[in-house]
Parts: C-alpha cells; sequence; structure tokens
C-alpha cells in the first residue's frame, strides 16, 4: 500500500523559501510508474495544482508559478521535495502530495489521484 507523508516547517516568513517533503512508502519513485505532484489548497478557496515531478524525473509546473517553484527528488531516501520561492502570506495553504498513474496538467480532481497524504499546513507570516 502507497503512502504518502508531507513535512516541513509549518510557518514561514514572507520573502523566505518553503520547502516542503514528501516521503513515500510502498513504492519507489523511480520504479513506479506515477506522476508525484503537490497540490495546495488557501483557506477559503479550492485546490491548486503546483507541478508534479515523473518516475524518470520530468517535471512539470504550473504556469502561474512555474517561476517560483521547483520539484526535485531524492532517490535515496524514496522523497519529493517541493520548494517555493519568496513566499507571501497568499501562500499559505494546506500542502499535499498526491501520486497518480496518469498526467492530466492542472488537475486537482480527487479521484484522479491514486493515494494522497494527509496534507501540511503552512502559514506565510512574519
Amino acid at each position: 500500500q502507497v503512502q504518502l507523508q508531507e513535512s516541513g516547517p509549518g510557518l514561514v516568513k514572507p520573502s523566505q523559501t518553503l520547502s516542503l517533503t514528501c516521503t513515500v512508502s510502498g513504492a519507489s519513485i523511480t520504479t513506479s510508474d506515477s506522476y508525484w505532484t503537490w497540490i495546495r489548497q488557501p483557506p477559503g478557496k479550492g485546490p491548486e495544482w503546483m507541478g508534479a515531478i515523473s518516475n524518470r524525473g520530468s517535471t512539470f509546473y504550473s504556469p502561474s508559478l512555474k517561476s517560483r517553484t521547483s520539484i526535485s527528488r531524492d532517490t535515496s531516501k524514496n522523497q519529493v521535495t517541493l520548494q517555493l520561492l519568496s513566499v507571501t502570506p497568499e501562500d499559505t495553504a494546506v500542502y499535499y502530495c498526491a501520486a497518480a498513474k496518469t498526467f492530466i496538467m492542472s488537475s486537482t480532481t480527487k479521484d484522479h489521484y491514486d493515494t494522497w497524504g494527509q496534507g501540511t499546513q503552512v502559514t506565510v507570516s512574519s
């Protein structure tokens, strides 16, 4: 059974870089035919697709966040990492890691993803 666990700082100051980690268990991020995806949901708003990395290491980003977002992986730890530069209070959200067998750009449909992490709250505030 594939499980995803997000981790990272709960509080980040404006202008800093947010780094979140998704630890994957029950599957290999390099051999499992999946797209490891980051989705966030700001308070009172709908989910927002941020980007994904494939099992082959190809990355895909939301056009609106591409200039500030980087997704990478640590194959030795079976982890996927999200970095978001120059955060502002508008980046306050619950951040989720999710896995899907197929790639649909910008999909936030819950059923599209086989597995979701529990999410981690990130607040941007001074």
